[in-house]
């Protein structure tokens, strides 16, 4: 059993301190109480919103009741990590909206770039239980990052370090929404932090921006069209009709933040893990196809985008390297559009890459590579 330290206040400031020199940009502590979330999650579940993630539903509704999960929690030592790479410029929004539109860019959310954020979050959340134990003696928690079923942006929100954004990411006054967070599930009854107000107001701006609309209204997101749940957790084949709307996005979409407002006050890391690792910053997608199953492997050692594997990896370029010749066209026809010759050629250097996986052991690249052949052929077909 624990033995409480006389003081929860004083013990609640010093974790927050401890949190600090762990690399935590904040702290804040909230209560187990979810009960009025339950019925948004319950019906998220059943309109299928969730798509593949089976994992979502697995649990019923546990990820809504913390003492379920870990019998014993009365309190959450909710923290958050800012992750934008501490070399970013002031014009980073600028310049990751400018390489969206290039269709021969690879890109990629700039969360993913540097090291997997599951092992820097837990190994710092499990030093900082660890600082408590030293601090109190035994005490019962458990750390969860991304990792198991909770409501994170909720239970950071109960805790005051921000409120859900309509695109349904925590948003905060100083930082944007460029952060993790990362949950200490413990049986110390600390003291809470105040929760504070919504401040989108009238704002749109990410519903409008959503190239797939998977953002159906302020809070609502259908999980099935987002272009992070179709190149990263989606097992099997992009929808057709969602395809070309993907453009040059290969792991994940970021364009509901660089639009958001409250990201100009975003907050460069402390720690070196979110630096880029292996120029996907700047890579182009016919580097990234060229890569061998062993090439992905080693070059993403440590990276979260591993988990989806080099299958996947491929499946996804392969779309971005078919939609280079849909901007292309787009690009004629508007230039067609306006008296301004511009004649739509495909790309050889596309095209060698594509034939080069045509035959791949994997039917799932094939149908891939197939589709994107087909958009550069038909792109050849329109030229003069």
């Amino acid at each position: 059993m624990t033995t409480l330290p006389h003081d929860l206040s004083a013990l609640a400031l010093t974790i927050k301190s401890w949190g600090r020199e762990l690399g935590f940009a904040e702290i804040r502590i909230a209560d187990i109480d979810l009960s009025q979330a339950e019925a948004g999650l319950q019906a998220w579940l059943a309109a299928g919103h969730h798509g593949e993630m089976d994992y979502m539903a697995a649990h019923g509704m546990k990820r809504a009741r913390p003492a379920e999960l870990v019998p014993g929690t009365v309190r959450v030592i909710m923290a958050r990590m800012n992750y934008l790479p501490r070399d970013a410029g002031d014009d980073w929004r600028e310049r990751e909206e400018h390489r969206s539109k290039d269709p021969s860019a690879a890109a990629i959310s700039i969360y993913a770039r540097g090291r997997d954020y599951h092992k820097v979050l837990r190994a710092r959340l499990q030093q900082l239980a660890e600082r408590i134990r030293e601090e109190i003696g035994e005490f019962g928690y458990r750390v969860f990052t991304d990792s198991a079923p909770v409501m994170e942006v909720a239970l950071a929100a109960k805790a005051g370090l921000g409120w859900r954004g309509k695109h349904t990411l925590l948003l905060h006054r100083e930082a944007g929404s460029m952060f993790f967070l990362g949950e200490l599930y413990t049986d110390l009854p600390l003291p809470v932090d105040e929760a504070t107000g919504a401040h989108c107001g009238q704002c749109s701006a990410c519903i409008d921006v959503c190239p797939t609309q998977a953002i159906l209204g302020p809070y609502r997101l259908d999980a099935r069209r987002c272009i992070s749940y179709l190149t990263i957790e989606l097992k099997g084949s992009i929808p057709i009709e969602l395809r070309p709307l993907i453009g040059n996005r290969v792991y994940g979409c970021d364009d509901c933040q660089l639009v958001c407002p409250w990201n100009k006050f975003a907050q460069r890391a402390t720690l070196p893990d979110f630096d880029v690792r292996n120029g996907l910053d700047q890579a182009s997608m016919v580097e990234l196809f060229g890569w061998s199953e062993e090439e992905f492997n080693r070059r993403m050692e440590g990276s979260p985008i591993r988990r989806i594997g080099h299958e996947r990896w491929l499946r996804n370029i392969a779309v971005g390297l078919g939609n280079v010749a849909n901007k292309v066209a787009h690009e004629a026809s508007h230039a067609a559009s306006h008296a301004a010759p511009h004649k739509a050629a495909p790309s050889p250097a596309i095209i060698a890459a594509l034939t080069a996986r045509a035959d791949h052991p994997s039917a799932l690249v094939r149908e891939h590579v197939a589709w994107a052949l087909a958009q550069h052929q038909s792109l050849r077909q329109s030229e003069p």
